[in-house]
């Protein structure tokens, strides 16, 4: 998707998702110069945020548990891995692939959380313990196959404007109006 159509979804809906977000961060990172449209587009769409025209979506209300879970599980399988041997393991990889296969818990408040977390002890254990291991044996046996793919970035729901501005600043001084 494009930047001025992700602008006009968020100007229609009235908010800025986290996918919108990371896709506009994704063209702008891959480019190597914006077009004029698409200086115009991040000007009306910062316009749009600072005035509350469009509002940027929180990236979280909630949690699944079972991503603390399995987390907690892979680090510690992977750590016992790598004090004794020379391997190096990619705990997001490990942790994503057991995750495919295991159900999610999700929770909107902390007694919610709790509750997920001590079901999943009484029922779910031993699911846990033998995904994480299918999911490292996995990637133990599994080649290189894309050396330079790049990780996902990590943002906060505040960063959107500065982004954006930062952008415009930078690029502002090709720009000018016809």
């Amino acid at each position: 998707m494009s930047i001025e159509k992700i602008v006009e979804q968020a100007l229609q809906d009235g908010y800025l998702t986290p996918a919108m977000e990371a896709e506009v961060g994704r063209i702008c990172g891959n480019a190597a110069e914006l077009l004029t449209e698409e200086y115009m587009a991040l000007d009306r769409l910062m316009g749009a945020l600072l005035t509350g025209e469009v509002v940027a979506v929180p990236r979280k209300q909630f949690i699944n548990v079972m991503e603390e879970l399995v987390l907690i599980n892979v680090i510690a399988k992977v750590a016992e891995i790598e004090v004794t041997s020379e391997i190096s393991l990619d705990v997001g990889d490990i942790t994503a692939y057991a995750l495919n296969r295991l159900p999610p818990l999700y929770a909107t408040t902390e007694e919610g959380a709790k509750y997920q977390r001590e079901r999943a002890n009484t029922e779910l254990d031993a699911l846990i313990s033998e995904q994480v291991s299918e999911a490292i044996c996995k990637y133990l046996n599994t080649p290189d196959f894309f050396p330079e793919r790049q990780a996902l970035n990590k943002t906060t729901g505040n960063e959107v404007l500065t982004q954006v501005s930062a952008l415009l600043q930078t690029h502002a001084a090709n720009f000018e109006p016809q």
